[in-house]
């Protein structure tokens, strides 16, 4: 089930920055087409802050259904369109990625995790990842690794728990956004654009350990 116009979205926008990751902001649903929503710049509630939003930026998005169930997505910007005002237009996703829950699970955290790479011609690479969350993720890698936006890379993520189990995720990914940093490396950022709910709920499961743990210190 699609949220309808005049819907609000609540929003998170994937970054390497923790602090901004964390920033919820609320939009609306303006107009629908046929594979996108048309929503208003997102504002952040507390200060009334709008975010700029940019093509190719990631979002984790919920919508409140009744008694309260939070209908998860993840999205990127397509476009924009200038009318009265100006709105973003975003990817509509499969009516069957919405996953309906009763929390807030797509919080990312920083998060050094071992994750083995294969690119669409076969070359294979490890690296550590930066953050992870229900929506994606991100990973250092070096300037000799060719990657660009848009490329899929099949992942297997390892997971260990704070009970000392471990397990293996596996998911494909979408580049979204490559930054390069001030010591020549890449943060390579990354959307889930293939991953049974099973696997994600691994992922989700780790991240509220995580936050439990910072939040513990």
């Amino acid at each position: 089930m699609y949220p309808k116009i005049n819907e609000y979205l609540y929003i998170q926008i994937a970054s390497s920055d923790a602090a901004e990751a964390e920033v919820e902001y609320r939009s609306r649903i303006a107009e629908m087409e046929d594979g996108a929503f048309l929503i208003e710049i997102p504002m952040q509630e507390n200060n009334g802050r709008l975010k700029k939003l940019f093509i190719g930026d990631e979002l984790s998005v919920y919508f409140l259904t009744e008694g309260g169930i939070k209908n998860y997505f993840n999205t990127h910007v397509v476009g924009f369109k200038e009318d009265v005002i100006r709105m973003v237009r975003v990817r509509k996703p499969a009516e069957d990625s919405i996953l309906k829950v009763q929390r807030r699970s797509f919080f990312r955290v920083n998060a050094e995790l071992e994750l083995a790479v294969k690119d669409s011609l076969g070359s294979r690479f490890l690296v550590r990842t930066d953050d992870i969350g229900g929506g994606g993720t991100s990973f250092l890698s070096d300037a000799k690794v060719q990657l660009e936006v848009g490329a899929r890379l099949l992942c297997w993520l390892l997971i260990p728990y704070r009970n000392g189990s471990t397990e293996h995720v596996n998911f494909e990914g979408e580049i979204v956004r490559i930054k390069t940093l001030e010591n020549g490396r890449n943060l390579v950022m990354l959307k889930f654009a293939a991953i049974t709910d099973s696997e994600r709920q691994k992922i989700i499961r780790y991240c509220f350990e995580r936050q439990f743990d910072f939040r513990n210190r």
